[in-house]
């Protein structure tokens, strides 16, 4: 009973209201004993946009291109299409049938400090990323006859030809 009468105090408690209000007072920060240094960006501060586009169609088709002040370029193109590919179910078995992707292309062009011009193509496709540029690496040609393996020209041994006899049930 005594259990009773205390936790029927302590809910009454409990469920009175409350005339503790406490008072928020923001902190106060003073104002920094330093200025802050503005932030300009000399390095590139000639050079502006020219030009800029971007265009995005409903079918998942898109092109965006810009131009800038010191003659850098850049546009790309994407168009979605049916490939072949790999698809997995939900055990993680591949299977291969037409599967939606993107085929990119585009280019850009550019100068650099030291006056070279560089300009680079490029295709992204079924094929994988096909770079162009005059600037890129080639893999060098082998001029010489590769080898190739002897070939040996010798007769098999034969197993000897053994009568043929009908064995078994019914025989």
């Amino acid at each position: 009973m005594k259990l009773f009468i205390i936790a029927a105090i302590l809910a009454v408690a409990a469920a009175a209201p409350s005339s503790y209000k406490p008072e928020y007072k923001p902190p106060t920060y003073s104002a920094p004993a330093y200025s802050a240094p503005a932030y300009k960006d000399n390095k590139y501060a000639d050079i502006n946009i020219t030009s800029q586009s971007d265009e995005r169609s409903l079918d998942g088709s898109s092109q965006w291109s810009y131009a800038q002040s010191d003659y850098t370029t850049r546009e790309e193109s994407q168009v979605q299409k049916k490939m072949q590919g790999v698809k997995y179910d939900s055990y993680g078995k591949a299977t291969y049938e037409d599967v939606m992707g993107n085929t990119n292309k585009g280019s850009s062009y550019w100068v650099s400090p030291e006056g070279e011009k560089f300009t680079l193509t490029w295709v992204a496709d079924e094929g994988g990323f096909q770079p162009k540029g005059d600037h890129l690496p080639v893999a060098p040609v082998h001029e010489y006859e590769l080898p190739v393996a002897p070939v040996h020209e010798y007769e098999l041994p034969v197993a000897p030809a053994l009568p043929y006899k009908r064995t078994g049930a019914g025989y």
